[in-house]
């Protein structure tokens, strides 16, 4: 400011000077007139110079007054924000201790409400203790009046009665408890029970269903069969896909294959090279060959036929091929195909009588083990299998869940399913229609009845039904019912645990009390 009041009386004294030399010099010379006009300029240069000097020494000091104002504003924001930030972390540090405190008051609540809850139960458990007490004191009280009024023997037999009925209430509660135990234990005692029948039947099963006997004319064919080198047998394993057995046994082979189908292949072209005499190797893959195309038309013969006796219409080729080849496959000596159509028929009438389609229940019965066709060639039970062949050529969802569902894994669910499951256990059930080796069968049966007859008190013991059932005869005066019961569940377990035997076995115990007296 002090600068600025300087330049303005430069300024003015300037303008003064120029005034005063106007009116001393009016009458002079013009010459003097201009040296004063350029004194005067040179005078306004320099003050101006000079003001601009001031000015920007104004600014300067004006941009220094400024930075040192906004330097103490800054400084002043950051004391204030530096105290709001303690003011707000002590008032987060408040919040925290209040909300624990709140939660700690919370949880203290929660335990007086459980406690009062807890102490609100006892209270209602004692007065209900209480209640039961005097129920209990009347009618124990009660009872005693009416005891006292009866006699020794009447008294004794409703105590035998009270007794009875309280040991029942806690017998059935034990047997209910005992049967949840056996059910929880089902599954793993049944898959012991699973794999201790197959140990005991494999051997026997394998040797009986997985090979065919081939008669030979005389022992000279064997060599001819085996070939230079074994050159002939290696051809014929390889083109018909089997294993054959050439051993001592006389004027016959064995031929061991999994598949019926190609063991029914290698039985007719054995037998065909036998016959005609010429035996090397590229007449056995020819003749294979042919026995395969025989093989194939045989098995579509057979499912067409099968179709066509059951009256039914558009089934897939492919399903009446695999229904064929069924015709090569038995289950307990029992034909596969004769079963599933014995099964259609059976569910056709069951269906007829429920008023269900019969067409539909003979499609099923047909169609129920068409798995075993492939159970070979893909993972899972036949059933299934079955299931998935048949949904694949275009068979119905109802009619693949009765395909699926007739061995009862999963569950039957519909008409049709319980129709199908039923037809099929009659067909398996039918007597005769699953046989066994005559030694096993007599061996299995005798077994039955000798372990029966091990325990005391047992007069006899057969066994029915190709042992399916066995019926126990009991001394009557050495061996109670109640023992009789205890017998037949002891030997049911026994037989699970040391028999053989195919299904189940009924345990029949019978005690027979006889009075007899004469009228004279």
């Amino acid at each position: 400011m002090d600068a600025l009041y300087l330049l303005l009386a430069v300024v003015a004294g300037a303008i003064a000077g120029v005034a005063v030399a106007r009116a001393l010099g009016f009458g002079k010379s013009a010459q003097a007139q201009r040296a004063a006009e350029a004194e005067a300029k040179k005078i306004l240069a320099a003050a101006e110079a000079e003001g601009d000097e001031i000015r920007k020494a104004a600014a300067i000091e004006g941009r220094e007054t400024a930075f040192a104002l906004k330097s103490e504003a800054e400084d002043e924001i950051r004391g204030s924000r530096a105290q709001l930030a303690e003011r707000s972390e002590a008032l987060g540090k408040k919040q925290r201790e209040i909300e624990k405190s709140q939660r700690e008051t919370d949880k203290r609540n929660a335990d007086l409400s459980r406690r009062e809850k807890q102490i609100a139960a006892r209270e209602n458990a004692a007065e209900a203790m209480v209640k039961s007490a005097e129920s209990e004191r009347a009618t124990a009280q009660k009872r005693l009046e009416e005891v006292a009024g009866l006699s020794a023997e009447a008294a004794r037999q409703r105590l035998e009665k009270e007794v009875l009925a309280e040991a029942q209430a806690r017998a059935a509660g034990e047997v209910r408890t005992i049967e949840e135990q056996a059910r929880a234990e089902a599954a793993s005692r049944s898959k012991q029970i699973i794999a201790t029948a197959i140990q005991r039947y494999a051997g026997e099963m394998v040797s009986e269903r997985t090979v065919a006997v081939v008669p030979l004319p005389s022992d000279d064919l064997k060599g001819r069969l085996i070939g230079r080198e074994g050159r002939n047998i290696r051809a014929l394993e390889a083109a018909a896909g089997i294993d054959m057995i050439i051993d001592d046994t006389s004027e016959s082979i064995t031929l061991s294959c999994f598949n019926p189908v190609r063991r029914e292949i290698a039985r007719m072209a054995v037998t065909k090279l036998v016959s005609d005499g010429r035996i090397h190797p590229t007449r056995i893959e020819e003749v294979v060959r042919a026995c395969e195309r025989e093989v194939d038309e045989a098995a579509a013969e057979a499912g067409e036929q099968a179709v066509f006796d059951l009256g039914l219409h558009r089934v897939h080729p492919e399903l009446v091929r695999m229904l064929g080849r069924l015709k090569f496959r038995h289950a307990y000596t029992q034909n596969v195909l004769q079963h599933s159509v014995e099964v259609g028929f059976l569910a056709g009438l069951m269906a007829a009588e429920l008023g269900e389609s019969v067409k539909a229940a003979r499609r099923a019965g047909l169609l129920h083990d068409i798995g075993k066709a492939v159970d070979h060639e893909n993972e899972g039970s036949h059933a299934e299998v079955g299931a998935q062949v048949a949904r694949k050529h275009g068979e119905s969802p109802r009619i693949c869940q009765a395909i699926a569902a007739h061995d009862g894994d999963p569950a039957p669910q519909t008409v049709l399913d319980h129709i199908v499951d039923a037809a099929n256990l009659l067909s398996k059930a039918r007597p005769g229609a699953r046989r066994e080796l005559l030694a096993s069968y007599v061996k299995r049966l005798e077994d039955l009845e000798k372990l029966c007859q091990s325990y005391e008190g047992v007069s006899r013991a057969h066994a029915l039904l190709a042992g399916r059932e066995i019926r126990v005869m009991v001394e009557n005066d050495r061996m109670g019912d109640d023992q009789a019961l205890m017998l037949s569940k002891e030997l049911a377990r026994r037989i699970e645990s040391e028999a053989s035997y195919p299904g189940q076995v009924r345990v029949v115990v019978i005690r027979e009390t006889r009075a007899s007296d004469y009228a004279r």
